[in-house]
């Protein structure tokens, strides 16, 4: 079977935002307009299609990111046409801080990204996360600027926000007709055309030629500032216009397409998503501007035999390879596992090699998702976006390849979860399930943390919030049908050493018979960035916080010794030294030692790395390290001193402030641990107008005076 539609007609796309800036009823309206939804669901009433989860509908917001397969054929073209359809892969992503991996995982796997921005609030503090991710993936993205219905929208507010807070590189695409109450169309700037959108849905997009006449000197200024912007990409295009001379429209866009492409470029467009004004525009932009799977440079991996970095191009006949990039436990079939297709196709039915665990699996089912609708297919080809049924073993970030020549491709990294409950089952019969419920939503979400506490035997979860937590508990008790009990949210503290110290340790014990000997000396100290150019040494084990170096010479410690010090080593990290939390960014070398014939083993050597750990950790200067939040407030202007002498009293840093449209934003660096419950306090204090967003930004040393108190509850 041949593929139904070439890989330049194929758009791998996100659609991302802060929250509540309208970015899952722009969804909405996507499935509408592309024929994949007979009616629109509104988030307000609570009927979406991407927001299928029962919480979602609920608190009317997303937490998974849907993968959605629909197809498009531009506005003004016949859509009778075959031969002009797109096919899309869309990913509607939550805008919610504590759901930020799924931002992160879903940039991945996208090829281009629309960013929806509210256009009272403009650029929000999630906007600017998730532009940080766009662009550590370099994925290249055009803005939608959405809500200019509402009272106080401002198309050119909101653009300036993108201008000094995002990117100098925006352009305007369209400006609108008419703002607030007042909002009619948008006028398309390379074009010189008034665009309004008419009949059901405002389904029927009508061009017209007649701009009013308010807005005729502003087109002809921005017109002007678009066409300089484009021809600076392109030496002949810019030489014809310098000498007066406009490139035909054709030159223009195909330039504007490979700026956009190289992140030179992002173009801005606006309307309002809620009354039906403006997203066919931008789905006609995603065809003209964002990448297909072959526009991009071929996907980099390692071979895992080798070790030697292999490419793989965006192409039906090279070898299979693909990234598991999320799994959902679906009501219906089961465990799904999505997974983008790099290259090269795989059918339904055959087996897939799991590089990353070096395993064989059988691919059941291949199932295309319409949201909560499934499609099934038989196979899937390079560029695409499916989701297997009954893979066992492939997690996320897993690759999947062809075994006879295998690849292992990037991995997506995850933040590390900061506030942590604990979780005991109602019941008897709640305990059992409490497990399997508790690994499967691990399983789906990697910034959730299942432990044990080994004293208590209570268990712990941890996650990037507590609306996180509270959701996943929600989660538990709805699909898994677990009852549990839990505790106050508990910040998750790390230690670290300020200095560096050594200590020798032997690990003698004389029970008759056999006895144990172990002996070690090391070095620790405090672990310094990674330095991207420098060649990683075969004897050293490096992490993101934790370096092992091996600086054994002479066989001192016979090598099958040294893996045991190790682990006796990240044991007592683990159980830490200033009040037991995890230690952390620390760099420990082995440089000496000694061993006995007879009586070294295994467990001494372990139990002489973790006490000479301790003992060097005790002289280095040990300290608590605690998250810091970035937190942005918005009040009206009467609250602003309360507000600020609040966060202050919270041991926060008062960053800046801003004017937003009628309130003022107090942007802050706060403790996570002085902020629970904040948003309760905060809607006391301001008759209940503030809003606030907090994200986690990095972690910090622990005054004294607050190191003392945590220690005195930890005992």
């Amino acid at each position: 079977m041949a593929r139904q539609y070439p890989l330049d007609k194929v758009r791998n796309f996100g659609i991302i935002a802060h929250i509540d800036a309208g970015k899952t009823t722009t969804s909405e309206r996507v499935l509408f307009y592309t024929g994949m939804s007979h009616k629109i669901g509104e988030v307000h009433e609570g009927d979406t299609v991407t927001d299928w989860m029962e919480q979602e509908r609920e608190r009317g917001i997303t937490i998974t990111s849907a993968a959605i397969s629909a197809t498009w054929v531009k506005s003004y073209e016949d859509d009778k046409d075959q031969s002009k359809r797109f096919a899309f892969n869309i990913i509607d992503t939550p805008g919610h801080i504590d759901f930020t991996a799924e931002v992160q995982r879903s940039m991945r796997v996208l090829d281009g990204a629309v960013v929806v921005f509210d256009g009272v609030a403009g650029v929000e503090p999630q906007s600017e996360t998730n532009w940080r991710y766009a662009d550590e993936g370099n994925v290249p993205r055009m803005c939608f600027i959405n809500k200019l219905d509402r009272t106080g929208a401002s198309f050119e507010r909101s653009y300036k926000s993108i201008l000094d807070r995002l990117t100098k590189n925006a352009v305007r695409m369209q400006i609108p007709i008419g703002e607030e109450d007042q909002h009619q169309g948008v006028i398309d700037l390379l074009t010189k055309k008034a665009v309004y959108f008419e009949g059901e849905m405002g389904k029927n997009v009508r061009f017209d030629e007649t701009i009013p006449e308010n807005l005729k000197a502003d087109v002809e200024k921005y017109r002007a500032e678009l066409i300089e912007k484009i021809v600076e990409n392109d030496e002949a295009l810019m030489n014809a216009y310098l000498e007066g001379n406009e490139p035909p429209l054709e030159d223009l866009k195909a330039t504007l397409r490979k700026a956009v492409i190289a992140n030179h470029v992002v173009p801005v467009f606006c309307g309002s998503a809620l009354k039906n004004k403006g997203v066919q525009l931008v789905l006609d932009a995603v065809v003209d501007y964002l990448p297909s799977p072959i526009d991009l440079p071929p996907v980099k991996g390692t071979d895992p035999n080798t070790g030697e970095e292999i490419e793989r191009k965006p192409s039906d006949d090279e070898p299979f390879s693909a990234l598991a990039f999320k799994l959902q436990t679906d009501p219906f079939v089961g465990a799904l596992t999505f997974f983008r297709v790099y290259s090269g196709k795989v059918e339904a039915g055959s087996y897939v090699y799991n590089a990353t665990t070096g395993e064989k699996e059988r691919l059941s089912r291949i199932v295309r998702l319409q949201a909560d609708k499934r499609e099934e297919i038989k196979e899937v080809w390079a560029g695409e976006i499916a989701a297997a049924v009954g893979l066992k073993d492939t997690k996320t970030s897993h690759t999947l390849c062809d075994e006879a020549k295998p690849i292992i491709l990037e991995e997506i990294h995850f933040p590390e979860p900061v506030v942590s409950v604990r979780v005991e089952p109602k019941t008897k019969q709640d305990q059992e399930k409490m497990g399997m419920a508790l690994k499967k939503l691990a399983d789906e979400d990697p910034t959730f943390r299942v432990a044990g506490d080994q004293e208590t035997g209570e268990t712990i979860i941890s996650g990037m919030g507590e609306l996180h937590l509270e959701i996943l508990i929600d989660r538990m008790k709805r699909e898994f049908n677990v009852e549990a009990n839990t505790g106050k949210p508990q910040v998750a503290y790390r230690e670290t050493i300020q200095k560096e110290a050594d200590a020798n340790h032997k690990y003698v014990k004389q029970t008759g018979g056999k006895g144990q000997y172990g002996h070690v000396v090391l070095t620790i100290r405090p672990l310094q960035p990674i330095d991207e150019n420098a060649k990683v040494k075969k004897n050293v084990t490096r992490e993101d916080h934790f370096e092992f170096i091996n600086s054994i010479k002479g066989g001192v410690i016979p090598n099958e010794y040294i893996p045991a010090v190790e682990k006796g080593v990240r044991e007592a990290m683990e159980r830490g030294i200033v009040a037991g939390y995890k230690m952390v960014d620390i760099s420990v070398d082995l440089t000496d030692g000694s061993y006995h014939e007879v009586d070294s083993s295994e467990i001494a050597f372990k139990l002489a790395g973790l006490n000479a750990f301790k003992e060097a950790a005790e002289r280095a200067k040990p300290v608590l390290l605690e998250p810091i939040m970035k937190v942005e407030v918005v009040v009206p202007e009467k609250f602003m001193g309360d507000i600020t002498g609040s966060l202050t009293a919270k041991r926060g840093t008062i960053e800046s402030m801003e004017d937003r449209s009628m309130s003022k934003a107090i942007h802050a660096m706060v403790p996570l641990s002085e902020m629970f419950g904040y948003t309760t306090q905060l809607r006391s204090m301001t008759e209940g107008r503030g809003q606030m967003v907090m994200e986690f930004d990095h972690y910090a040393v622990v005054p004294q005076n607050v190191s003392e108190e945590i220690k005195a509850n930890r005992k």
